[in-house]
């Protein structure tokens, strides 16, 4: 007999999540080496990762962005083939792909990190979640940090200074390197904190145009 794993209610996700909030920072993360500072972004150069990928064509940055992360945590929470239980990782990544989703507006794949010790085998999830691991080579990112809650009026504005703040450096012709992203937001608070959110907006960079090595 098929074994059934009932959905995950939404309301205790969040509740989970709040009761967690004051370790978020401390919950594992992609390792990185940060090879380029200024004062309003920095440029991080990642390993090889895999993330676990939700894909969604809603229109709203915000609400892809809780839907997808639904279905992830239904994966953490043993929605796999293996029936496994996931640690939660940070930073909770959705990424923005231009005229990927329905007459042409963005599609949004939310992401998140899968621990160091399913890097090399994911469990499969279970087909209905409608996800797929995503596995990155090591690559640079630029990265410019923001507090509050991350919306739809304010992340094209984050990404727009990100952009002007690249255009004055040496990384300048970097954000030609070729990417299905236009730009990612990485979220790393539970949505009941209100005080001291960090979120970031990233941009993948060719590391090479700046003479920087990749892994």
């Amino acid at each position: 007999m098929e074994r059934q794993h009932p959905a995950v209610p939404l309301l205790p996700i969040l509740l989970l999540l709040a009761l967690l909030s004051p370790a978020a920072r401390g919950s594992e993360s992609p390792q990185y080496a940060t090879v380029h500072a200024e004062s309003d972004f920095e440029v991080r150069r990642y390993r090889d990762t895999v993330w676990m990928s939700a894909p969604s064509d809603d229109i709203s940055f915000h609400v892809a962005t809780k839907l997808g992360f639904h279905r992830l945590f239904q994966y953490l929470m043993g929605a796999n083939l293996n029936s496994s239980r996931i640690s939660m990782t940070t930073p909770i990544l959705t990424s923005i792909v231009p005229g990927a989703g329905p007459l042409h507006s963005s599609a949004y794949f939310v992401r998140l990190y899968l621990p160091l010790e399913f890097q090399a085998s994911p469990p499969v999830p279970l087909p209905e979640l409608n996800l797929h691991p995503d596995r990155w080579p090591g690559h640079c990112v630029a990265v410019r940090s923001f507090s509050g809650y991350a919306r739809d009026h304010n992340v094209v504005e984050e990404a727009e200074k990100l952009a002007v703040s690249l255009s004055r450096t040496p990384w300048v012709n970097s954000t030609d390197h070729p990417s299905k992203n236009a730009y990612s937001i990485a979220q790393y608070n539970s949505p009941f904190r209100i005080i001291g959110r960090v979120n970031e907006v990233w941009f993948d960079v060719d590391c090479r145009s700046a003479g920087v090595e990749a892994y």
